[in-house]
């Protein structure tokens, strides 16, 4: 057996070269990839200089250099904020739009190029989402959104067909209780869906009723973000979020072609209980009280 440890130094040596890393000028621009990060980061609407470095794992001192190169080259500028003198503000000129736009381009087409000479297309960014969800497990962020906002509808998409490969006789969600999306927002319910650097990978919803206890709905992590803790993460922000509302009680319901679901409400406190819908698809129910 290979050394495992070999193994991960050989990948990131591959990686380095593959994205430039070491290059003076990264993607052939004239700067060094740290410089480009930041563009980047400004480019895609993050504005806050502290958040920015935060986002970049950047000390001051590097950041402050950054941001003072790409200043010399008249591509950003920073000002005070609006209402705390103590932050700075970083925002693009019109000449560090453009270079935004052409590090897009070049970055695009880049990618689209290493895709193209792979023939297991697929294989290769299940294994790209792994990774990318392992490394950046610190910074997957819980937002609440509108249930039928794009990234919602992506993770429920995924969820459902996951769903049909999963039962023995498929999952038609038109045949479920398909929770309505004004029972998943504020002040009945949330929905929150959890980004990675900028792309959805899990969901979770929590639905209001009149019936004396609100409904956790529609639990998912994509599966290259699995085994890192998210559905738990989800399940935890839901709970939060129920208590805000004042919820007291919640139920679920679940099937045991799920198992690594029902394993996960075991562990965190839920009580199995009988049937309280007519949905066809669940066979176990759960309750937890708050």
């Amino acid at each position: 057996m290979l050394d495992p440890v070999s193994r991960v130094r050989r990948f990131n040596r591959a990686v380095t070269s593959a994205v430039g890393a070491l290059d003076t000028s990264f993607l052939g621009r004239g700067r060094p990839l740290g410089a480009a990060r930041v563009l980047n980061a400004i480019g895609h609407g993050r504005a806050d200089v502290g958040e920015i470095r935060d986002y970049l794992g950047l000390d001051s001192g590097l950041m402050s250099r950054l941001l003072r190169s790409l200043e010399d080259e008249e591509l950003i500028e920073t000002t005070a904020h609006g209402e705390d003198a103590r932050r700075r503000i970083a925002r693009l000129t019109a000449a560090g739009k453009r270079e935004f736009n052409a590090y897009e381009a070049i970055s695009n087409r880049q990618a689209k190029d290493f895709l193209a000479h792979h023939t297991q297309r697929e294989a290769l960014l299940a294994a790209m989402d792994l990774i990318a969800s392992a490394l950046g497990r610190d910074g997957t962020a819980l937002d609440e959104m509108d249930p039928r906002s794009d990234e919602a509808r992506y993770c429920l998409g995924e969820y459902y067909a996951e769903l049909a490969r999963r039962f023995e006789k498929g999952f038609d969600v038109k045949l479920s209780r398909d929770p309505e999306a004004k029972d998943m927002v504020r002040p009945r319910g949330s929905f929150i869906v959890a980004m990675s650097d900028g792309l959805p990978i899990g969901c979770v919803g929590l639905k209001g009723s009149s019936s004396g206890f609100a409904e956790i709905k529609r639990l998912w992590v994509a599966p290259g973000a699995r085994g890192l803790g998210l559905g738990r993460r989800l399940m935890d922000a839901a709970e939060r979020a129920a208590r805000e509302l004042g919820i007291a009680v919640l139920r679920l319901d679940t099937n045991s072609a799920l198992p690594e679901a029902g394993q996960l409400y075991r562990r965190t406190g839920w009580t199995e209980i009988p049937r309280f819908n007519d949905d066809p698809y669940p066979d176990l129910f759960f309750e937890k009280h708050l």
